[in-house]
C-alpha cells in the first residue's frame, strides 16, 4: 500500500512541476516575441521569423529558470495535497514528512539528470541555432573571430583596410605575438605588422615595437604604434561567452581553444561545474519548498506561497551572481564556488528538517 501511495506522490510532484514549468515557458514565450518583434521591426522579414527565434530562445531561458520552477511547483504540490488532506492520510499509511520530502526530493534528483542529460542537450543546440539566425541580422560582416591550433585569429576591417589578424596567444588586455597582415579593398596586400605586444583594451590597440614589412621594405618602429580596430578585449571575450549555446561536447571543445589560446578557462569550469551538480540543487531547491510549506500556516492564499517562492528565487539568483563576479575576479576557489551556493541552502535544509520530522 505505501508503494502505492509513493507512486501517486510522485506522480503529483511531476504533474505539479510539468504545470509550473508550462506557465513559465508560455510567460517566456509572451515575454520574448515582443523582443524579437521589436528587434526586427525596422526590417523586411516574416511574422514567422521572430516566432521561430523565440521558440528557439526559450528552451534555454526555461533551464536557466528550472530551479525556481521546482521550488515553487514543490509548493503547489503540498498546496494540493494539504487541500485534499492527503498529506494526513499518508502519515496514516505510516508515510512521516521526512520520508515525503525524502521521496519527491528524489524525483528531482533523477529530473535532473534527464534535463542536463537530455534537456540541455537540446535547448543548447536550439540556443546555438538561434545565435546563427540572428547574427545574419546584426553583423554586416566587417569582422570575424576564431580560434585554431595556430592561435586566434581575426578578420577585421576598419580605416579603409581590411586586416586579418593572428595571435599565439591572449593575456587579460594583451595579444601576444602577433601578426597582422593589412589588405586594400580589393584585397591586394598593402604590409605586415608584427609585434611580440599588442595592448587591445581599447578599440585604438597600442602596437607595441612593431615591425613593418612591405612588398620592398622592412622597418622597425621604436616607439607605440596606433591601430584602430572593431574589436577590444572585452568584445573579444565575449565573442566565446555564450555558454548557454554550447553542449557538453561543445564546451569542452571550447576549453580546448581557450588553452590553445593561453587564454582563462575558469568561467568554461565554472559553467561545467554548475551543470554537474544542477540536480543536486534542484533537489535542494524542492527540499526548501517543503519545509517551508510544512513550517508555516496552511490557511494562507495561494498567491502568498507563490510571492514566497519568488521572494527565495531572488534571493539564490543575487547569491549566485556574487558568486559568479568572485569566481571571475579569481576572489574564490573554482570548486568551491561550485558548492558555496548549495552547502548554504543545505545547510538551512538540515536544520528545517529537523523541526520537520517532529512535526
Amino acid at each position: 500500500m505505501i508503494q502505492s501511495y509513493k507512486k501517486n506522490l510522485i506522480s503529483t510532484f511531476i504533474k505539479n512541476i510539468l504545470m509550473i514549468s508550462a506557465f513559465f515557458f508560455s510567460l517566456t514565450l509572451i515575454m520574448n516575441i515582443l523582443e524579437e518583434i521589436t528587434f526586427f521591426k525596422d526590417m523586411d522579414v516574416s511574422f514567422t521569423l521572430p516566432l521561430v527565434l523565440t521558440f528557439f530562445n526559450s528552451f534555454s531561458i526555461l533551464f536557466e529558470i528550472f530551479p525556481f520552477i521546482f521550488l515553487i511547483g514543490t509548493m503547489s504540490f503540498f498546496f494540493e495535497i494539504l487541500n485534499k488532506e492527503e498529506l494526513i492520510i499518508y502519515k496514516s499509511y505510516g508515510l512521516s514528512n521526512l520520508r515525503i520530502i525524502t521521496i519527491i526530493t528524489s524525483s528531482a534528483f533523477f529530473l535532473g539528470l534527464f534535463i542536463i542529460l537530455i534537456f540541455y542537450h537540446f535547448s543548447s543546440n536550439l540556443k546555438f541555432m538561434y545565435y546563427e539566425i540572428k547574427n545574419n541580422y546584426t553583423s554586416d560582416d566587417k569582422y570575424l573571430a576564431m580560434v585554431t591550433d595556430n592561435g586566434l585569429w581575426l578578420r577585421d576591417q576598419s580605416e579603409g583596410s581590411i586586416n586579418i589578424i593572428n595571435a599565439k596567444t591572449m593575456f587579460n588586455e594583451f595579444l601576444n605575438d602577433v601578426s597582422i597582415t593589412q589588405f586594400d579593398r580589393r584585397n591586394n596586400f598593402e604590409r605586415l605588422i608584427t609585434s611580440k605586444k599588442i595592448n587591445i583594451k581599447e578599440k585604438t590597440w597600442v602596437i607595441d615595437n612593431p615591425t613593418i614589412t612591405t612588398e620592398n621594405s622592412q622597418t622597425r618602429i621604436q616607439e607605440n604604434m596606433p591601430l584602430k580596430s572593431n574589436f577590444n578585449s572585452q568584445i573579444i571575450s565575449n565573442l566565446f561567452s555564450n555558454l548557454s549555446s554550447l553542449n557538453l561536447i561543445k564546451l569542452q571543445k571550447l576549453k580546448k581553444d581557450y588553452k590553445i589560446l593561453g587564454y582563462s578557462t575558469t568561467k568554461i569550469n565554472s559553467y561545467q561545474l554548475n551543470i554537474y551538480v544542477y540536480p543536486i540543487y534542484l533537489s535542494i531547491m524542492v527540499c526548501i519548498a517543503s519545509i517551508l510549506m510544512l513550517n508555516i500556516g496552511h490557511n494562507r492564499p495561494r498567491v502568498f506561497y507563490f510571492l514566497a517562492g519568488i521572494l527565495i528565487s531572488v534571493l539564490v539568483y543575487y547569491i549566485n551572481y556574487l558568486i559568479n563576479i568572485l569566481i571571475e575576479n579569481q576572489k574564490i576557489p573554482l570548486m568551491f564556488s561550485a558548492w558555496i551556493t548549495p552547502l548554504i541552502l543545505l545547510l538551512f535544509c538540515a536544520i528545517g528538517l529537523v523541526r520537520v520530522n517532529e512535526k
